[in-house]
């Protein structure tokens, strides 16, 4: 049975660093979407008024389809996966938006890209993104407080079917009304 393994959630959740050492532990192999959508010139241009990179998403799930039938197990890490279908599992990392503040100003983000990915995360949109094509199949982790090694434990544990995540119980909903 393979297991294809999809870990999605707004920047800085730590998706990289999850999904290296699960895939290390687990011997998955494991695919950066970011890393393959630009080896793959699937770069489309640059948003003008935010700077993001504007991928082909389609173009890129195509790809991901393909390498994904040839393939038993593997983790698919980064922002764009929820968009891609092929997945057995869904894994959203969310964490606090006071958290992910400190994480991404470390990163030297603008304001405007911090508050921008601060309400993303507070109203999940990579959850909800997510949601219309891994309706039974998606799952959220809150990784506020805690360790690599006890995500990447959980994680192992949903993978290997022993252990529940749920969905839709993660609310960051307050610091959206705080901060408005």
């Amino acid at each position: 049975m393979s297991n294809i393994i999809f870990i999605s959630g707004t920047p800085c959740t730590g998706k990289t660093t999850v999904s290296e050492v699960l895939s290390k532990k687990l011997n998955y192999d494991l695919i950066k979407i970011n890393d393959l959508a630009i080896d793959n010139n699937l770069v489309l241009g640059i948003d003008d008024d935010k700077g993001y990179k504007i991928i082909d998403v389609d173009a890129l799930n195509n790809l991901l389809c393909e390498i994904i039938s040839q393939k038993d197990n593997l983790i698919v890490e980064g922002h764009l996966s929820h968009l891609c279908s092929g997945a057995d599992k869904l894994i959203i990392l969310r964490c606090r938006p006071e958290i992910l503040q400190e994480r991404l100003a470390l990163r030297n983000y603008s304001d405007a890209k911090i508050h921008e990915n601060l309400e993303a995360e507070a109203i999940g949109v990579c959850s909800a993104e997510g949601l219309e094509l891994y309706h039974d199949n998606i799952f959220e982790i809150d990784v506020s407080d805690l360790s690599v090694d006890e995500i990447v434990l959980t994680l192992i544990g949903v993978i290997d079917g022993e252990k529940e995540l749920s969905f839709g119980e993660i609310d960051f909903m307050d610091w959206l009304l705080v901060h408005q």
